[in-house]
């Protein structure tokens, strides 16, 4: 439904869908869509799962929207004008320092990569307040962005994954990275995420996880 809607409404754009994957376009401009992020959690009744949607223009995301069908939560954001939650304007936390933070991540299907990010994981464990596992990274980076997370890290996810969210938490105050701290590749594999106080120490831990 959203392919033949978006594409219908802009036939010239392309598109990257999880389930139907590339969509060639007439130019620069193409919508990322994951039509169901959380899939695991779907499956089991799980109730934290989401819609995401964002538009790439050239290398940079434009226009992100992630729905939550289930709490009936619209967040969304255009670049340079802010993000909102159901219309209203968010922001992150002010959350300093890593011992009072809830950090979110998550975890590999390679199962041949599982003890790095078990190590990985330790490492923030011992050092926060807190640790989540979602299953939604688009939920868990709109989270950071509102304030209900402090930040949020993982390798192994996709542009779909993370396009709408990762703009969502930016326009709302919050820091997009890489493991190493440099500027997010949404096609990279690999993503750091905070309210930005906190973006240093996070990224002390993930610099020593070595490459993908």
């Amino acid at each position: 439904m959203l392919k033949e809607r978006l594409l219908g409404a802009f036939p010239g754009y392309g598109m990257l869908a999880e389930e139907s994957g590339q969509t060639a376009g007439e130019g620069e401009k193409r919508w990322i869509v994951d039509p169901l992020d959380g899939t695991v959690n779907f499956v089991h009744g799980l109730p934290i799962f989401a819609v995401s949607v964002a538009l790439q223009r050239g290398q940079e995301v434009v226009l992100g929207v992630v729905y939550d069908p289930v709490r009936d939560e619209m967040f969304a954001a255009r670049r340079g004008e802010g993000a909102t939650l159901n219309g209203e304007p968010i922001s992150p936390s002010q959350t300093g320092e890593l011992i009072r933070a809830l950090i979110a991540t998550g975890f590999p299907y390679d199962r041949t990569k599982m003890p790095e990010a078990l190590e990985l994981f330790g490492r923030f464990a011992v050092r926060t307040r807190g640790m989540r596992r979602l299953g939604s990274t688009a939920i868990d980076l709109c989270y950071v962005a509102c304030g209900r997370l402090d930040g949020y890290y993982e390798r192994g996810i996709w542009a779909w994954d993370v396009a709408a969210a990762s703009l969502i938490l930016e326009e709302a105050g919050g820091r997009v990275t890489d493991y190493r701290g440099w500027p997010l590749d949404i096609e990279g594999r690999e993503i750091v995420a905070s309210n930005g106080p906190l973006h240093p120490a996070m990224l002390e831990i993930t610099r020593q996880s070595g490459s993908p």
